[in-house]
């Protein structure tokens, strides 16, 4: 094949590569920031999931994401196949330092399907997703390389010679340009590693996992009043101790109190456990009503929100468990069992969950920020940025 036909067929797969990783960022945009968009065309089963890969970890690397490294090297890959042509301009002079393109060429498509291969393990063995527009520009990655050491023999070796020598060699030539771009290249890559700004589906899954990973609530604050009880910026929660999320609420809400000094917490009991819970077909959380019961008996020793992270962290499921709580925070025990006992405490969740009826809620944790409802868990960044809207103010 002569370099004319391999310019010209590289330069096809190329732009064929260019346009799918314009359609997989594309896909990754949809299916990460639009939640009312209709699954991608090639979303078609468990496994064979484009949406499900553009949304996992494995989709992004060193904080930005693959299809915009892909992009970014078919863009290299079609700058190769016309820099011959480029030098030809006074002002591109010093592009004389690509001599052997076909060797560049071959290399980059080399690096870049090994790099594919890695990509596609991660996908079959991490996330046990594929995505199929990904598997093909593999391949054209591969006969990108293919094509252009094709011709005679021990070309693929002198390929990888030839780059890192004339590399080397540009590097000698033009050591300052080298060292700025150097910088500048590590200085964006240090910056979207460690801030995930350029995906930020990434960075609110990890700012969620710090909470979830913790054993136990170190903004743990004691008594029946979270915040400030003259606070203006009011947050009223529906949570159940049972449920996952509301735990990794808890522990957010006990901070935001510590930073921000006139925000307070307002705690509705809405165990999903059809012991207590007659609005609900699905008994979702057992135990969440009894575990409510004991949060309502502590705040009559003045000590609500100590033993609702209590009661998160240890999910007690005997009254042996729950009495076990009650003196680690030096509860009177009569007292505690016969509040625990009380139709008083019976009719606050009652009165809890008729409230949460009539307002229509239908999930844990469930929050109203001065009378604005949001549901689910929030990265703690995100919550911080609602109450400040709101008004909160830093300590």
């Amino acid at each position: 094949m002569n370099i004319n036909k391999k310019n010209t067929a590289i330069q096809i797969l190329a732009l064929l590569g260019l346009g799918l990783s314009i359609k997989l960022a594309c896909i990754y945009y949809t299916a990460n920031y639009d939640q009312y968009a209709l699954s991608s065309f090639c979303s078609i089963n468990e496994f064979v999931d484009c949406d499900g890969v553009a949304r996992s970890s494995v989709s992004q690397f060193w904080g930005i994401p693959l299809a915009y490294w892909g992009i970014f090297f078919y863009l290299i890959i079609l700058f190769l196949t016309v820099v011959e042509k480029l030098k030809n301009f006074r002002f591109l002079k010093f592009l004389d330092v690509f001599k052997k393109t076909e060797a560049y060429i071959t290399t980059l498509g080399t690096i870049a399907f090994l790099c594919s291969m890695v990509l596609a393990g991660l996908s079959l063995f991490k996330i046990q997703k594929l995505c199929i527009l990904c598997v093909i520009t593999y391949f054209i990655d591969l006969i990108i390389a293919l094509i252009a050491c094709s011709g005679r023999p021990g070309v693929f070796v002198d390929s990888i010679k030839s780059t890192v020598i004339d590399f080397v060699d540009g590097v000698k030539k033009y050591t300052k340009t080298f060292i700025v771009l150097l910088i500048l290249a590590v200085s964006f890559l240090c910056y979207s590693g460690i801030t995930d700004n350029f995906v930020p589906h990434i960075k609110k899954s990890k700012s969620i996992l710090k909470y979830r990973k913790m054993t136990y609530n170190p903004y743990r604050v004691k008594g029946n009043i979270l915040g400030n009880e003259k606070a203006d910026v009011v947050i009223e929660l529906y949570s159940d101790y049972v449920c996952a999320l509301c735990y990794i609420h808890n522990i957010m809400l006990h901070q935001v109190v510590r930073e921000f000094s006139n925000v307070k917490v307002v705690h509705y009991n809405f165990p999903f456990d059809k012991e207590c819970n007659p609005y609900i077909s699905v008994n979702m959380h057992p135990n969440a009503c009894f575990m409510s019961r004991g949060a309502i008996a502590a705040k009559h020793q003045n000590n609500y929100w100590e033993m609702s992270s209590l009661l998160y962290e240890n999910q007690p499921k005997t009254m042996n468990d729950m009495l076990k709580l009650a003196d680690k925070l030096g509860f009177d025990r009569e007292k505690f069992i016969k509040d625990f006992q009380s139709k008083d405490t019976e009719r606050q969740i009652e009165a809890d969950l008729k409230k949460a009826d009539e307002l229509g809620l239908d999930a844990t944790p469930t929050m109203f920020i001065n009378g604005e409802k949001f549901v689910g868990v929030k990265p703690y960044y995100e919550l911080k940025d609602l109450l400040i809207k709101h008004g909160a103010k830093h300590k």
